[in-house]
């Protein structure tokens, strides 16, 4: 069978390129993987063009730009993940301009293509009391709830991922003065949580109990699921919105109605701002790649507090009208500011 350009160029960009001229990580890769495997996908269903019959040629402007209108519209997926795929195709088109300099014209354009900009949602977190109550769901009588105990509540107190969550092993951990954990975070980079005086007998309890203390077993992750294999992040968000519905059910006014896992680590950064703590200190913890991102927290704590000063001061403080509201002519309000004199 024919080889293409297009192949033979995805090819070396996958396994060459990203590998070893970019060091990029696995789940980079991994994400960029499936934005082709959609490409591909648009090329056969809508362009009828075979997966084995793809040019390089096809790889252009026009055709990008119709494929991320077709994930919004026809995939439906998020301002966001459109903005993930177009990331893949700008390095391939980067790629391209020095492994095929006769496709430069074309790679520029397609590196061209602006992101897409999203309204921001509110960020949805649970607040201490509502952490409280869906850790009370948990039954600890079993080794199983016991298991989901101290992961949900690591989660909570350091704030990590939950990428990051079912990737620790048991050499990561230390419970000897100071007591860490060692995190793996985005990017390979990898940064030592310390594990608050609260989590630390339990967490201890649990590896003890899970025998992962012995040396044998060192390298085994913590958390396992029921088939005793490290955990999915399906798998973990399925625990947890169990658990919440369960909290839900008698509370539901703490409970957010899609918690998740991320919804956790939302509730971790917002209690540390609420307590005061530093936003460099809080960017290290969760680890953030800059203060800006932790900033959103900060913002959503000022304006919360900003609607609290004012619902309280309405009662005592009398809305004053407004000049312009009440002067049925907009000329006769100008001269009654320039009547005025300025001491």
């Amino acid at each position: 069978m024919k080889v293409t350009d297009f192949a033979t160029a995805l090819n070396r960009y996958f396994n060459d390129y990203l590998v070893n001229d970019r060091s990029s990580s696995p789940k980079t890769i991994e994400t960029y993987r499936y934005a082709f495997i959609q490409l591909i996908d648009y090329f056969d269903t809508q362009k009828s063009i075979k997966p084995e019959n793809i040019k390089l040629r096809d790889f252009s402007r026009d055709n990008i730009t119709d494929l991320l209108y077709w994930l919004e519209n026809s995939k439906k997926v998020s301002i966001a993940t459109r903005n993930q795929r177009l990331a893949a195709f700008r390095s391939f088109a980067a790629f391209l301009r020095y492994e095929k300099p006769e496709y430069i014209e074309e790679s520029v354009r397609v590196q061209s293509i602006k992101l897409k900009k999203a309204f921001k949602k509110d960020i949805s977190y649970l607040k201490p009391e509502g952490i409280k109550l869906l850790l009370s769901q948990i039954d600890q009588s079993n080794r199983k709830g016991r298991r989901d105990y101290t992961m949900f509540t690591l989660m909570y107190t350091t704030g990590i991922r939950v990428s990051e969550l079912i990737s620790i092993r048991a050499c990561d951990v230390s419970i000897n003065s100071p007591k860490t954990v060692i995190i793996h975070g985005k990017g390979s980079k990898i940064r030592h949580v310390p594990i608050v005086k609260q989590i630390a007998p339990i967490l201890e309890k649990f590896l003890k109990e899970s025998r992962l203390l012995l040396p044998q077993n060192l390298h085994d992750h913590i958390f396992k699921s029921h088939t005793n294999e490290k955990f999915t992040r399906q798998g973990i968000n399925y625990l947890i919105s169990n658990y919440a519905k369960m909290a839900r059910k008698i509370d539901p006014a703490l409970i957010p109605a899609d918690c998740s896992p991320h919804k956790i680590r939302h509730s971790s950064a917002m209690s540390l701002v609420d307590e005061g703590v530093d936003l460099i200190a809080i960017r290290d913890l969760m680890g953030h790649t800059s203060v800006q991102t932790t900033e959103i927290y900060a913002k959503m704590y000022a304006a919360k507090s900003r609607a609290a000063i004012e619902a309280a001061s309405k009662e005592i403080v009398p809305q004053e009208e407004a000049l312009w509201e009440t002067n049925s002519s907009i000329r006769d309000w100008l001269k009654g500011i320039t009547n005025k004199r300025i001491m």
